[in-house]
C-alpha cells in the first residue's frame, strides 16, 4: 500500500468505543454517503476496538454475532457498496486495549482474514505489548504480514509516541503513526496534543505520516472521549483543533456521531481549504515563523530533538504548497488574547526580492497584503488564524 496524503474518514472509537455495531456503522455509511462525506475526502468507516468475541475460536478471532450478526465480510461489502474503503482494528499484543483478542503471534493468518473480509485499513494498537520483543520488530511483523497478504491495506500504526516510535516507524512499512496519547473532548486535551507536535514537525512527511490522533470536532460533551467534569468545546476551540491538524498534515479521522453533526461543525469539516492544505501532493512539513527556534547542539536521549525551543502560546506556522502558495496558521493556545507578527524573511522571501504576500483567510475569504515584508496577526482565546498566501509583485 502506497499513500502519499494523509488518510481521510471517520473512526468509531471517540463516540462509540465498545457501544459499536453492525447497524451504527451501516447507518454512518448511508449518512456519510448522502451528505458529501465522500465528495470532501472522508473515504475510510474504520471500526476500532471491541468488535470481536473476548477468546479466539479455534485460534481465530471471531467478530460478535450479537453486535454483527452478519460477520465482518458483509459490513465491508456494505461499506464498499457506498463508495468508501473499509477498516478493522488489532494489537501487536495477546489482548487489544480493551481486553479483546490481539494479534501477537498470529500476524500473518489475521493479515489474511483482514484481507478475505475486504479490510482496507489496519489500525494496530500497543498496549499490554511483549518487553520480551522490540518496539520495531513487534510493528515490523504484522508490517511484513500485511505486504503478503495479497490485498492493499493501508497500516495505521498507533504506539502512541511510546519507546522512541518516530525514529523506527518507518521502518514498519507503517504509511501512518500515532506519536500521542489519546485525544479527549476538552480543549486542554486538544491544546496539549498541538503543542507536544511542535517538536516533531521535522519528523513528519509522504510516506509515512504523523497522526495526531482522531477529530474530536462536533461531540460537544457526547461520546465515549468525552469528560462529564471539563467544559465543552466551542466551535471555536473545534476550528482550532482542526486546522492545526490541517497544517501539520496529519490524518483526519473523525470521530463524533456524524448523523448528529451540526451545520456549523460540518462547516469545519468541510472546510476546502483547510482540507485542500491538509491533502496537499507535495507534502512539506510545517515550520514556525514568529519566533526563533533554537537548535539543539547537545542533544541527548531525553530531549533529541534538533530545535530545543519552540514558541508553545501563539505560535505561527507556515508550509509550502504544491502551487508556490504558502499556509500559514496563527494558533492562540493560551488563555488571553494574542497578537504577534512575522517576517516575510522567515518565509524565505527577503525584501531584497521586491515581493509580498496576498493572504486569503479560509475561513472569511477576506483578502490582507502583507506590508513592509511583515504581517501582523491577532488571535482571541483559543482562536486561530488561517491563510492561504501567494507570492506576488509589489
Amino acid at each position: 500500500m502506497v499513500k502519499n496524503t494523509p488518510a481521510m474518514g471517520w473512526n468509531s472509537w471517540n463516540t462509540f468505543a465498545e457501544a459499536i455495531n453492525e447497524k451504527t456503522v451501516i447507518e454512518t455509511a448511508d449518512f456519510m454517503a448522502a451528505n458529501g462525506y465522500l465528495e470532501a475526502g472522508y473515504e475510510y468507516i474504520v471500526i476500532d476496538d471491541c468488535w470481536s468475541l473476548r477468546e479466539r475460536v479455534n485460534g481465530k478471532i471471531v467478530a460478535d454475532p450479537e453486535k454483527f450478526p452478519h460477520g465482518m465480510k458483509y459490513v465491508a461489502d456494505y461499506v464498499h457498496s457506498k463508495g468508501f474503503k473499509f477498516g478493522m482494528y488489532s494489537c501487536a499484543a495477546a489482548r487489544t486495549c480493551a481486553d479483546y483478542p490481539g494479534s501477537y503471534n498470529h500476524e500473518f493468518e489475521d493479515a489474511k482474514m483482514f484481507a478475505d473480509f475486504g479490510v482496507d485499513l489496519l489500525k494496530y494498537d500497543y498496549c499490554f505489548h511483549s518487553v520480551m520483543e522490540q518496539p520495531d520488530v513487534l510493528y515490523k511483523r504484522m508490517g511484513i504480514a500485511l505486504a503478503n497478504c495479497g490485498r492493499d491495506i493501508l497500516y495505521s500504526a498507533c504506539s502512541w509516541g511510546a519507546d522512541q516510535t518516530n525514529y523506527w516507524v518507518k521502518e514498519t512499512g507503517a504509511n501512518m503513526f500515532r506519536s500521542t496519547g489519546d485525544i479527549a473532548d476538552y480543549w486542554e486535551s486538544i491544546r496539549n496534543i498541538a503543542v507536544s507536535q511542535l517538536k516533531l514537525m521535522e519528523l513528519n512527511g509522504v510516506g509515512c505520516f504523523n497522526d495526531l490522533d482522531m477529530l474530536v470536532v462536533g461531540m460537544h460533551g457526547e461520546g465515549h472521549v468525552s469528560r462529564p467534569t471539563r467544559p465543552v468545546c466551542t466551535v471555536e476551540e473545534y476550528f482550532t483543533h482542526f486546522a492545526f491538524w490541517c497544517l501539520y498534515g496529519s490524518p483526519l479521522m473523525i470521530g463524533a456521531d456524524v448523523r448528529k453533526m451540526s451545520d456549523a461543525n460540518k462547516e469545519i469539516l468541510f472546510n476546502k481549504d483547510l482540507i485542500r492544505i491538509d491533502q496537499d501532493k507535495k507534502g512539506c512539513m510545517p515550520f514556525i515563523i514568529n519566533k526563533k527556534r533554537e537548535l539543539n547542539e547537545e542533544r541527548t536521549e531525553e530531549n533529541p530533538y534538533y530545535f530545543k525551543s519552540y514558541e508553545t502560546n501563539f505560535p505561527v506556522l507556515a508550509r509550502y504548497l504544491d502551487d508556490g502558495k504558502i499556509a500559514i496558521g496563527a494558533f492562540n493556545f493560551s488563555d488571553s488574547n494574542q497578537r504577534t507578527c512575522f517576517y516575510l524573511n522567515n518565509l524565505g522571501i527577503p525584501a531584497s526580492a521586491h515581493k509580498k504576500l496576498k493572504l486569503k483567510n479560509v475561513q472569511t475569504g477576506e483578502i490582507t497584503e502583507s506590508i513592509d515584508n511583515f504581517v501582523w496577526v491577532k488571535a482571541a482565546p483559543h482562536n486561530s488564524i488561517v491563510y492561504i498566501a501567494e507570492v506576488v509583485d509589489e
